[in-house]
């Protein structure tokens, strides 16, 4: 009996033994969620099921919004996969019941409209164990900006989703995703994976970029890891499914080299094997089969490196992973080269079949180095080391692999996505020299601007001496003299004006108290408009009048820059045809503007996206002249003109008469002088309406403001959203798609049903040859504002006369005699150069007067109680 209940018991240990172990193979097991759906769909053969199926390993805090679409862009074995999302307005876990250890983690996002969720508009963060991965994250805009650097750099190839991929490592049997959205704004997710590790795929100790071969230890299990970029070197892209286990995507390395020709694609049809048996996991022999070599390449000099250029994240660590296979030489020191990070020795005398320990053996090397905090242009070059006399005087590469660490559990990085690095040129060599000549001169001068400075300071008063609240100042105060106009009582009510370098800025200081009043304490029901850099209320000043307070997140600086950039330019401009600022708060760290109040809002809420009246063709015209004649003053009411740099619908606002003015100058930039032909500087913009020159070049002019314009001029005739990447791969890019109709003469057939019936064939003709003229390639083929403005007004023309033919009025001659006004006029534009001095002159005085005239119509703004 003793032995009988010994061999039940022992059954029964192995019972329990094998339910733990098959527990444990469930909890390590790869989970793929297809989001927003019960259903289980096959892509790429794999299994992916429903993440509201009860046959999963899935737990949803709340239900959210189970959205789909019947369009679809991109690869078509996905489209099962993307065609379905979880919408979700507030916080939504995902928790999921895994194994301690290593994963790899992927959110896959293809943004499309459901109901009254337009992805366009979506914003949220996302969270995994407590480790932050993205924060104020737009998915379509990084679709964009992913498009647009690609055709920067001589890429062909458009994306339509986008996977982010991370390496995270569980210290307990939960993995909890947690999806945040932004306040009034909404978050989603097509697909998610979660990939079990089970080899050790990073090492700690990495040798660091310029370190002279000293080893870092980056403490890589307590770190998230973010895959930033996985390239098949020499070969084309590699899907998913060929990648065992892991299931990783390598992208064809093509679009990120600077010179394509530098490095020639060749092919190994050898066996390879890996150089350590660790390595198997590593990357799939794919990756080594295919390489670019130097070798061959008749097109240019063998000494030239081979680069790719890659944007990352600034102020982040970044593990470098190169990936090596030697399939010519059977020796070592036959090909040995130079590996460049980031301009800065990573490797000399690197001679892969030393260190892979023979040929066909596939090996990788991994480096470390940190972006500083302004950089997001990261460069790994190869090249040949010619002091060494190895028969092969080139190099080779298989594969590359960037990665972004975390830092204090974070690996967000909120992306401006306008901003691109500028480019040196060889003016930097110039600006060194004359640096260099220059420091004699200073040194001798030097006693000379301290005895001023010490006597400047003898002279302030000592109100003006005193400190200031810490925070944030205007910056109109810095430097400048405050003379008060007020009744003298302290309240801080009445004008102020500032005087600094000869230039009067005016405009009403309001107390804190007095906004807050206005504000209903800055009620949320009074919101009209949420920005990147805060709020917009609806206000009813003391005198009755109504105001738009805009108000900056007091708890952020981001946006220092632009406000200060707006006090300065809506301080000096004044024109009928843009927003007039009233003044500004400056109290407790605020950073408050108000500005006069436009009854119908933006263009935008007028063309789609809102329930507001559509405006008539007549109408749209006059919007369209109203704000061009903003533009025009803008680039010639002062010596070097101001170029508007954001241009759009959104920045285009109407008062209670549909009177179009020009707003938000945060981003606009003084331009060139007359030496110079343009203003080099930082990309900024907003997507569809950049232009892709001054995208390219970094060089800004005032015929980047123009190709704006043109597609601000398309949306009004067709009233739709610039980019919408749920449209067909043909339609996403409104200026794409438009000037397709628009050249072969088509464009009737997309405007906007609305207007059906109710406008001249005839100005709709020349509206579109004037859009067409605006996204001109090329800066210098398009028109001036002034051009555009006069086409404009003879479209407006043509319109009426065609109003007045439909009423009954016979005005055949008045149609003849403005085709004969407009001839004339393109005769007088097609050449600037054969203006004359005088009617330069003529165009100047003309813009003074329009200054002073705009200064006499804002001066009741300037008084004791302001408007």
């Amino acid at each position: 009996m003793k032995v009988k209940g010994r061999e039940v018991f022992g059954q029964f240990l192995v019972l329990i033994l094998v339910v733990f172990v098959e527990i444990g193979e469930a909890q390590t097991k790869t989970s793929l969620v297809n989001c927003g759906t019960n259903s289980t769909v096959n892509v790429d053969g794999s299994k992916w099921v429903g993440d509201s199926s009860h046959d999963n390993n899935v737990t949803l805090s709340s239900p959210g919004i189970e959205a789909t679409t019947a369009s679809f862009n991109g690869d078509s074995s996905y489209e099962p996969l993307y065609k379905t999302a979880r919408f979700f307005d507030e916080s939504v876990n995902y928790t999921f019941q895994i194994a301690p250890g290593s994963y790899f983690l992927r959110l896959h996002f293809y943004p499309f409209s459901f109901g009254n969720h337009d992805a366009n508009e979506s914003y949220f963060a996302v969270a995994a164990n407590g480790l932050k991965l993205v924060s104020e994250f737009n998915v379509a805009a990084e679709i964009v900006h992913k498009n647009l650097y690609l055709q920067g750099s001589g890429g062909n190839s458009s994306v339509f989703s986008l996977v982010k991929e991370y390496f995270v490592t569980s210290d307990i049997n939960v993995f909890v995703l947690e999806f945040i959205p932004n306040k009034g704004s909404f978050g989603f997710v097509n697909a998610i994976e979660i990939i079990p590790v089970t080899d050790k795929l990073f090492v700690d100790s990495i040798s660091k970029v310029g370190g002279n071969g000293a080893n870092s230890s980056l403490n890589l299990s307590k770190r998230g890891i973010q895959t930033m970029y996985r390239l098949n070197v020499g070969g084309s892209a590699i899907k998913s499914n060929r990648d065992s286990g892991l299931r990783r995507m390598w992208e064809a390395d093509s679009s990120y080299m600077i010179i394509a020709d530098a490095g020639a694609e060749a092919k190994n049809h050898s066996n390879i094997t890996y150089a350590s048996p660790n390595d198997t996991s590593i990357a799939p022999l794919l990756v080594y089969e295919t390489a670019r070599i130097m070798s061959n390449t008749d097109v240019m000099e063998k000494r030239l490196n081979m680069s790719w250029k890659l944007e990352v994240d600034p102020d982040f660590d970044y593990l470098v992973r190169l990936h090596f296979c030697e399939f010519d030489y059977n020796k070592p020191n036959q090909r040995i080269f130079k590996i460049y990070i980031n301009n800065k020795t990573a490797a000399d005398n690197y001679d892969i079949f030393s260190r892979a320990g023979g040929m066909n053996k596939a090996y990788h090397e991994d480096y470390f180095d940190v972006m500083p905090s302004k950089s997001t242009s990261f460069w790994v070059q190869l090249g040949p080391d010619t002091t060494t006399g190895s028969a092969g005087t080139d190099a080779l590469l298989n594969g590359l692999e960037v990665f972004k660490l975390s830092r204090n559990g974070n690996l967000a990085y909120v992306q401006k996505y306008e901003d691109v690095p500028e480019k040196t040129t060889s003016k930097n060599l110039i600006l060194w020299v004359g640096i260099g000549a220059g420091i004699a001169t200073i040194a001798i001068v030097a006693g000379l601007i301290m005895l001023i400075i010490r006597l400047c300071r003898r002279q302030r008063s000592k109100d003006d001496t005193k400190k200031s609240e810490a925070g944030w100042r205007p910056l109109f105060l810095h430097g400048a003299a405050v003379t008060s106009t007020g009744n003298g009582n302290g309240n801080g009510k009445g004008s102020v004006q500032y005087q600094s370098l000869g230039t009067l800025r005016s405009g009403r200081r309001f107390t804190l108290a007095e906004i807050k009043t206005a504000t209903n304490n800055f009620d949320e029901s009074l919101v009209i408009g949420v920005g990147g850099f805060g709020k917009v209320f609806k206000a009813e000043l003391d005198d009755g009048t109504l105001g738009a307070i805009k108000r900056a997140n007091p708890q952020s600086q981001q946006g220092l820059k632009e406000f200060e950039t707006e006090i300065e330019m809506l301080s000096k401009l004044r024109h009928r045809h843009l927003v007039s600022m009233i003044g500004f708060c400056d109290e407790q760290n605020e950073m408050i503007l108000v500005y006069e109040y436009m009854a119908n809002g933006t263009l935008r809420s007028h063309l789609f996206g809102s329930d507001l009246p559509s405006l008539s063709w007549k109408q749209r015209l006059e919007v369209c002249i109203g704000s061009a004649r903003g533009l025009h003053y803008l680039h010639t009411g002062s010596e070097r003109g101001i170029i508007h740099r954001d241009v759009k619908t959104t920045n285009i606002l109407l008062d209670e008469n549909l009177v179009a003015k020009m707003a938000d100058f945060g981003l606009s930039k003084t331009g060139p002088s007359l030496e110079h032909t343009h203003v080099s500087t930082a990309v900024k913009g907003s997507f569809g309406y950049l232009d892709p020159e001054y995208f390219r070049r970094q060089q800004l002019t005032e015929k980047s403001d123009v190709y704006s314009f043109g597609v601000v001029l398309f949306e009004v005739v067709c009233a739709r959203p610039v980019i919408n990447p749920s449209l067909p791969r043909d339609q996403i890019n409104l200026a794409e798609w438009a000037m397709r109709f628009q050249r072969q003469r088509k464009l009737e057939t997309i405007v906007d049903p609305q207007l059906a019936g109710n406008y001249s064939p005839e100005s709709l003709m020349k509206f579109g040859e004037i859009a067409e003229k605006c996204l001109a390639d090329e800066g210098k083929s398009r028109p001036t504002m002034g051009e555009v403005l006069w086409h404009l007004e003879y479209v407006l023309q043509l319109h009426e006369a065609w109003l007045r033919t439909n009423a009954g009025e016979d005005s055949a001659s008045d149609i003849r005699a403005l085709e004969t006004v407009e001839e004339r006029g393109t005769e007088n534009s097609e050449d600037e150069t054969h203006v004359d001095s005088k009617t330069k002159q003529e165009e100047a005085e003309s813009a003074t007067d329009a200054m002073a005239s705009g200064l006499d119509d804002f001066s009741q703004f300037v008084n004791q109680n302001g408007r």
